[in-house]
């Protein structure tokens, strides 16, 4: 069972697509907005990525996906379009898609290129260093420094830290931290996030002037040169 999030504007073709996706067996979300589907696409982690090259408000299909690569997402991609003439396709692949199928489609090979999308091994786009103010993650040796000081961090810390610096600036929950470096796709009420979020603090923002670890009251975390906002 995949993760599939699926960005379409058009009610009709979207349930389309989610019921054929969910027949199939696969976990499906639905979004209408591409500002959404900005937000959602970089914040959870997907096994796919299908979306409408037409969306409304002020973020396209494409502009969606540029964001993603920008990012150093490597996630598969399908762009689903009315847009079908050849210079358009080239323009959604040249951006970063891995597919481009033309409205309307059979869903016989909307599902043939989904499966095919998921079959492929992940390609990682090598990101030799994360900063965030004047905090370095030496991605490669694993090494942490703050203010050119060398901070010495356990296996998990290092995943927790660089797991919140890929998303800086964005507001990351317990769930989202669970799934992703301690692999728990439920919250086990430990306040394991919670314990280990004070032991980072310690090791990363004590003793400097300015904090880069922030409690996000009621929502997550966030890792940011700036205090958020209440």
């Amino acid at each position: 069972m995949a993760r599939c999030l699926v960005i379409e504007d058009d009610a009709e073709t979207g349930q389309y697509m989610v019921r054929g996706l969910r027949e199939a067996g696969h976990n499906v979300t639905l979004l209408t907005d591409g500002a959404d589907g900005v937000a959602l696409s970089t914040l959870e982690r997907w096994d796919i990525v299908i979306l409408d090259r037409l969306l409304p408000g002020r973020i396209d299909g494409i502009e969606i996906v540029q964001a993603l690569r920008e990012f150093g997402d490597s996630t598969p991609i399908l762009i689903v379009s009315a847009l079908a003439a050849v210079d358009e396709r080239i323009r959604g692949l040249r951006a970063g898609g891995d597919d481009y199928l033309a409205k309307p489609f059979a869903f016989s090979e909307f599902l043939a290129r989904v499966d095919a999308l998921l079959r492929r091994p992940a390609l990682q786009i090598e990101v030799g260093e994360l900063t965030v103010a004047d905090l370095t993650l030496d991605l490669k040796a694993r090494r942490v420094s703050r203010g050119g000081q060398i901070i010495p961090l356990q296996p998990r810390e290092f995943r927790l830290l660089e797991y919140l610096v890929r998303h800086q600036g964005q507001v990351v929950t317990r769930s989202m931290m669970l799934d992703a470096v301690w692999d728990y796709h439920f919250d086990p009420q430990t306040g394991v996030v919670d314990v280990q979020i004070s032991r980072l603090r310690g090791k990363i923002d004590k003793g400097f002037d300015r904090p880069l670890i922030h409690t996000v009251r009621g929502a997550g975390y966030i890792v940011s040169s700036d205090a958020p906002l209440a």
